[in-house]
């Protein structure tokens, strides 16, 4: 029987209220799996897929950074955007790819621009492509 609360806002609406067994997020600094009774914690959202398994499903949502907030079997994930992964526009992302590969940054704040639309492209393409899988 599901466990964990999960709730995923982002600024125009609710994408997500379930429930799950297990849950899958990336972080920035990696990826954090998340079952029953897990330690309270605060961190910061990737880019990238989340998975969230019930009853044997699994929902896939691409999520673009944000803040994730784990305390009481509740997760609740605050995000830019939020797509469920079988919905992902490929060509735009591989449009926006190509774009910041040629994107020149002469400046730390351009280069920050081009690394994080680079690694936002290339993780929709990955998203996308394990949902068609």
């Amino acid at each position: 029987m599901p466990s964990i609360q999960c709730v995923v806002v982002t600024p125009e609406k609710t994408a997500l209220e379930t429930t799950a067994d297990f849950i899958a997020l990336p972080l920035a600094d990696g990826e954090m799996g998340i079952g029953e009774n897990h330690a309270p914690v605060i961190g910061r959202l990737g880019y990238g897929e989340m998975r969230i398994v019930s009853a044997g499903e699994t929902k896939r949502l691409y999520v673009d950074g944000g803040f994730v907030q784990i305390a009481d079997n509740v997760v609740n994930i605050l995000t830019g955007k939020a797509i469920p992964s079988s919905e992902i526009d490929v060509d735009q992302a591989e449009k926006q790819l190509e774009e910041a590969s040629k994107a020149v940054a002469p400046t730390d704040e351009l280069a920050a621009i081009k690394t994080r639309n680079l690694e936002q492209a290339r993780n929709q393409i990955r998203a996308a492509k394990r949902s068609a899988n």
